[in-house]
């Protein structure tokens, strides 16, 4: 992985579900890139598999072939990868290629699911449910650590949270920015998924809108109040996704808002005194 300079946040980003391997590759080229110039270390990120999706269409490309084009990307690129599982059974073949196995927010309190992923020893990085406050985080926690203490792993690592806002009403999320302090100070690395904060469930006639312009201002806040890392789904032609076309940054603009991220982020540790 590239260096990272000191208190500099990690960065998760790729499309949303695993299209195709063109889409794929070339979005990872153009964030391998960039993050390399910006000294940022990368995770690449994206689904085989929308099992949680509003309707049944657009899934993905499935888990066996979804699988072996992350590998490509993981030794073309040499980079991390991170994707969702759904159901326990997923875990042990998705962690023979991704190095972080995510747990989609309506699965937060899946326990079965948070203790298969644990066992297999990767980092496990579990969304925060849209229906639950920073500190309900506990129970997950606890969930996966008594894994991690069954296999003798050290307590406390390989254990990310991540907030992707909060349900308001029908149709709306809200971030809570004092809830990013809140979870942090439950002792593990806190992640901001600042392009789900901005999707607009079931606005669109039953399918999930949202407004990607707001991305870079969710961005901005969550770093100048701390986080350790950053989620991005990034897409070259988002409005032709299959899922999440309202709020994926397009792959165009991942620089600039990339820059943005860095100059935020290097501001407010410098107006909290962190060296």
């Amino acid at each position: 992985m590239q260096p990272r300079d000191r208190h500099r946040f990690f960065l998760i980003a790729g499309p949303c579900a695993i299209e195709n391997r063109d889409m794929v590759m070339q979005t990872a080229e153009v964030l391998k890139s960039v993050t390399e110039e910006l000294r940022l270390p990368l995770y690449f990120k994206s689904s085989y598999d929308k099992a949680n999706r509003t309707g049944m269409s657009g899934r993905g490309i499935g888990m066996d072939e979804g699988l072996a084009i992350l590998q490509e990307v993981k030794s073309q690129f040499a980079l991390p990868i991170l994707t969702d599982v759904h159901e326990s059974w997923q875990c042990a073949p998705v962690a023979e290629v991704a190095d972080v196995l995510q747990i989609p927010a309506f699965l937060s309190r899946q326990t079965d699911l948070l203790q298969a992923a644990a066992r297999t020893g990767k980092i496990v990085n579990v969304k925060k449910g849209q229906f639950m406050a920073p500190w309900d985080m506990r129970g997950a926690i606890n969930k996966v650590n008594s894994v991690r203490q069954e296999l003798n792993l050290p307590i406390g690592e390989g254990l990310w949270l991540t907030e992707r806002g909060s349900s308001f009403g029908y149709g709306r999320l809200v971030v809570d920015m004092t809830g990013l302090v809140e979870m942090r100070r439950l002792g593990y690395p806190v992640v901001f998924d600042a392009t789900h904060s901005v999707q607009q469930p079931s606005s669109q006639a039953g399918v999930t809108g949202g407004n990607r312009e707001m991305v870079p201002y969710l961005m901005r806040a969550a770093l100048a109040v701390g986080i350790d890392g950053l989620f991005l789904e990034v897409h070259p032609d988002p409005d032709k996704a299959i899922s999440d076309a309202a709020n994926q940054v397009r792959l165009s603009d991942i620089r600039a808002i990339l820059q943005q991220a860095v100059r935020t982020d290097e501001l407010a540790h410098e107006l909290m005194g962190e060296q």
